[in-house]
């Protein structure tokens, strides 16, 4: 018998004696037990793989939680960096609004000053005849109604029986009504003690003639003789050197 011959009959026999020798089973399988695994074997090598598998995965879990870690880390001090750069917008914002509310109000000081100063010599010129009157009396009314939200009305009244001047004549003086309220003024570049008189009785004269008290008599002038004080302060008058000193109306 030939080596194929042999092979061909082992090929076809070797099944049926692997089944039925016990004993020529457990020969075969000792001479080939080097080729391949045993069952044993095989289970302990998925064991292992199975193990060093849910190991791979354990690590892989575990850096992505780091990493997930370190995101949160970045992105918390990403949120504290940007609400550090909203404290310091709205801070510098603040600061703008509080300079340009400052600028403003300095620049309205000024130009009040500045308005003043020009009302003082418009009347100096008033009064030596530079200037009208009527114009200084415009521009004292012009900034009460500005600051008041007022008009002042200037009131012509013909005095019959001589009240004010001893004599009939017409009286002029400057009236505010508001919220009920009755305010005579007397707005002129300069008033001394006759002055300050006179406007006591015409304002009482307008009293008389409408029926009504007035609330308040104002002197407003950049010039008011010492003495016109003490009889404004004995007659119950305001003095203000300019309309933008009088108190809320």
């Amino acid at each position: 018998m030939n080596i194929e011959s042999l092979k061909n009959t082992l090929k076809r026999e070797l099944p049926e004696w692997l089944r039925q020798d016990a004993d020529f089973r457990a020969y075969v399988l000792d001479l080939t037990r080097q080729q391949y695994a045993d069952r044993a074997q095989t289970e302990d090598r998925f064991d292992r793989l199975l193990t060093e598998l849910r190991q791979d995965r354990e690590d892989q879990n575990r850096k992505w939680d780091e990493q997930d870690r370190k995101w949160d880390e970045q992105n918390r001090k990403w949120d504290e960096q940007n609400r550090k750069w909203d404290e310091q917008n709205r801070k510098s914002d603040s600061m703008l609004a509080e300079m340009r509310a400052e600028f403003l109000r300095v620049h309205a000081e000024l130009k009040a000053q500045n308005d003043k100063h020009e009302r003082s010599i418009g009347a100096l010129g008033a009064r030596w005849g530079m200037q009208s009157e009527q114009a200084f009396r415009d521009a004292l009314a012009g900034i009460l109604e500005k600051n008041f939200d007022v008009q002042v009305l200037n009131v012509n009244e013909f005095d019959d029986q001589g009240t004010v001047f001893g004599r009939p004549e017409q009286v002029e003086l400057d009236v505010i009504i508001k919220n009920g309220l009755l305010i005579i003024c007397e707005l002129k570049s300069s008033i001394d003690k006759a002055g300050m008189y006179i406007f006591e009785r015409k304002a009482r004269f307008y009293e008389q003639l409408h029926q009504r008290t007035a609330n308040r008599l104002i002197v407003i002038s950049p010039m008011i003789d010492p003495r016109a004080r003490k009889v404004a302060e004995k007659l119950g008058i305001e003095t203000y050197g300019d309309s933008i000193y009088v108190e809320r109306l």
